[in-house]
């Protein structure tokens, strides 16, 4: 008998809890998946057949396992803990266990590992990079960048955009993000004035199917179909390697929004609202990017800067 339909049921029963009681994003829900199934990719070999057989032993060494062979970063493997943390409680809720194995287990150190950020003149050789030479596609390329950086869009957010979550005489976005949690973000003129063009122009282009494809998105693919997320990390390279710059992914278009508005003198928490951080701990990091404002306080503060 295949040792996997036992845990079958109790993986179900845990996703379900998640999604119908949690609420948790389906991008949620599929990175909890992940992380049960390589515990028990790594337990069902060593003849675990219930979940209540697993021990923190088990635990141990499957979290050993994803740093030596796997090597995956501390970051990963505190989040893979926390993943099975979850899940052992939900079951010893539930009566399935009297103990969970996942409990007394510290995560490994997390580092403080600095977010990639491009500089302000980086950023404008970037935005500058689509043009009409650049394809049929370029104003939507154009488009996607600018809301990206103007209002700190992670690649699903800006993909899921629909055209109504685009206010044009506010001059705002309103941003579904993780967990559902909704926020409203202004844009600049430069990329209101681009979203308007692209409106006007190649989405009209775009929607000439008239089947309803678009899904009422803002940004569309070639057929006329919603830009998934994979694309937006495409486009992206795509863009960043005809501007000459090494290493760009959409996050990165994040961080800098973040990094350049703290730079600037913007309140930490008025940034953690932009960004949709729940906890204020999350934005703190981009403090530590970039230090030239701070070496510019001492140095016409100080008496000896």
């Amino acid at each position: 008998m295949d040792k996997t339909c036992h845990f079958a049921r109790p993986v179900r029963d845990f996703l379900a809890y998640l999604r119908i009681e949690a609420g948790l994003a389906p991008a949620t829900l599929d990175a909890y998946r992940r992380d049960i199934d390589d515990l028990l990719k790594f337990i069902e070999p060593q003849g675990v057949e219930q979940i209540a057989d697993v021990t923190p032993r088990h635990v141990v060494e499957h979290l050993r396992d994803l740093h030596r062979n796997r090597h995956l970063q501390p970051s990963s493997i505190a989040r893979h803990l926390t993943t099975l943390r979850v899940f052992f409680r939900f079951h010893q809720a539930n009566g399935k266990l009297e103990d969970n194995p996942a409990r007394l287990l510290e995560p490994p150190t997390r580092w403080k590992r600095l977010p990639g950020v491009l500089s302000p003149r980086k950023m404008k050789i970037l935005l500058g990079g689509p043009s009409p030479e650049s394809g049929r596609l370029w104003l939507r390329d154009k488009v996607m960048l600018e809301l990206m950086y103007a209002a700190g869009l992670r690649a699903t957010e800006v993909a899921t955009l629909q055209v109504t979550d685009y206010n044009r005489t506010l001059g705002v976005l309103i941003v579904m993000g993780k967990g559902s949690k909704q926020r409203i973000v202004p844009v600049g003129k430069p990329a209101g004035n681009w979203t308007d063009e692209y409106l006007k122009t190649t989405r009209v282009e775009l929607t000439r199917f008239e089947d309803g494809r678009d899904q009422g998105r803002l940004l569309l693919s070639n057929t006329g179909r919603p830009l998934e997320r994979i694309a937006v990390w495409q486009i992206v390279r795509r863009c960043a390697k005809k501007a000459g710059l090494r290493d760009v992914h959409p996050h990165m278009l994040r961080h800098s929004f973040a990094t350049h508005l703290l730079a600037g003198g913007a309140d930490l928490r008025v940034v953690q609202e932009l960004l949709g951080h729940a906890d204020i701990a999350t934005t703190q990091i981009y403090t530590h990017v970039d230090q030239t404002r701070l070496r510019e306080v001492i140095r016409k503060h100080h008496p000896r800067g």
